[in-house]
């Protein structure tokens, strides 16, 4: 049995419903929204009505209406099937009113159900030429970005109100400084980290701050003799073998990416892919793809 069939929805009209769906969408949770588009013949259901089903912590929440009864309930599974699903384009269904529902009316519902999912949270430690290149072209893809660096030269005014203005935070704070997760603003085990500093020994310790802090997606800019490096150290460190190899190093998609710029789009890639599901993040699979397998020798003070 479906868990949804257990829930029994809060009564709220279609303005309510589609107003609590946001407001989880802000809380960081999917939600998915049902409304009702048409009926033919005798049916509980009235175009207009919307129902909302979403999660607040470990509940599943319901607001709002499509009918009511055996209608209802299968709308929600619907929905909760919809929820769970890695991807779900909107999709219009048509509910018959008959023995199969346990009712009689005859009639017949058809119900827009569509998932609306939260901006995936993008964390760059390093704001030299690649992170905010790479800041720059994951904003307009729907990530949600920030960007940490302590170092003053790198935060200045005119840096962060440019940033700013894209919709992008930057933070004048080290990695592990607790300021940066709370200007994240999203769970780790949902978000992906990015590494890209002025120094190999910071990036190491960045890289092994976001395996402890469980992010999803822990990718670092480097060589590929870099990238052995860092597993070798990780390994020294006792860390399980599934969490060295998910460490995606070096990061993006193969397309001999040289400039600042070019590895910004590599990586973009690549956060694209695993967003899309298309990698095995949820179970931290090895990653066998190397992107930027060079990356260009970095002026004084950028990253390396």
């Amino acid at each position: 049995m479906s868990i949804a069939q257990g829930i029994l929805p809060r009564t709220a009209p279609p303005e309510e419903a589609l107003g609590e769906a946001l407001a989880a969408l802000g809380r960081g949770s999917a939600a998915a929204i049902a409304t009702v588009v048409s009926r033919q013949g005798s049916a509980p259901s009235t175009p207009g009505q919307k129902l909302a089903l979403y999660r607040d912590g470990s509940r599943l929440l319901a607001v709002g209406t499509v009918g009511g009864g055996a209608v209802e309930r299968a709308v929600m599974i619907a929905m909760h099937d919809a929820l769970d699903a890695p991807t779900s384009e909107p999709r219009v269904h048509t509910f018959r009113l008959g023995p199969e529902l346990g009712m009689c009316c005859g009639g017949s519902a058809e119900i827009l159900i569509e998932v609306l999912r939260p901006r995936r949270a993008v964390l760059l430690v390093g704001a030299g030429h690649v992170g905010l290149a790479t800041a720059r072209v994951l904003g307009p893809l729907g990530f949600r970005v920030t960007v940490a660096d302590a170092r003053p030269e790198a935060t200045e005014a005119s840096r962060v109100s440019a940033l700013e203005s894209a919709g992008i935070r930057l933070v004048a704070a080290d990695h592990d400084d607790p300021e940066v997760l709370e200007a994240l603003a999203a769970d780790p085990t949902q978000s992906a980290m990015v590494v890209m500093t002025h120094e190999h020994q910071l990036d190491q310790a960045v890289v092994e701050w976001a395996i402890r802090q469980r992010f999803a997606f822990v990718g670092g800019v480097g060589s590929r003799a870099k990238a052995v490096r860092t597993r070798q150290r990780l390994e020294a460190k006792g860390f399980a073998p599934e969490l060295i190899t998910s460490v995606r190093m070096p990061v993006g998609v193969s397309i001999g990416a040289r400039t600042p710029e070019e590895i910004a789009v590599s990586i973009a890639g690549e956060l694209v892919a695993w967003r899309s599901n298309m990698t095995k993040t949820s179970s931290r699979a090895p990653r066998a793809t190397p992107a930027a397998r060079e990356v260009p020798v970095p002026a004084k003070g950028e990253p390396s």
